[in-house]
């Protein structure tokens, strides 16, 4: 029972992180738009989605898609807070994102911490 609302908090937190991403990408692209609050707003999205995926499979922290998300959570936070690395650092996790969300299973779900 508890499987349908966790996929549609998922689905939500999707629109509103793809949404922040769009606002924070416009924003480097000189559009009135507060580029920190929109890394803030990327950053909140991304925890909440990273926090849903754990709980859903604890052990993705250990998988390299899981360290690959705590790498993204450091650069959005870095972006929230230095306005002259805000775009390089945009285009970095935008690149590194595709890369992961198009990689084979076996890469992404590679146990890069073994467990006890």
């Amino acid at each position: 029972m508890i499987e349908r609302p966790r996929r549609w908090l998922g689905v939500l937190l999707r629109g509103l992180h793809l949404a922040a991403v769009i606002a924070l990408g416009a924003a480097g692209m000189g559009a009135p738009i507060d580029g920190g609050r929109s890394a803030l707003a990327t950053l909140v999205t991304g925890a909440a989605m990273m926090a849903l995926d754990l709980f859903g499979d604890p052990r993705h922290w250990r998988q390299a898609s899981g360290v690959s998300m705590y790498v993204k959570l450091a650069l959005v936070a870095w972006m929230a807070v230095d306005a002259g690395h805000r775009m390089t650092l945009f285009w970095v996790v935008v690149i590194g994102s595709a890369v992961f969300a198009h990689a084979p299973a076996s890469f992404r779900h590679a146990e890069l911490i073994k467990s006890r």
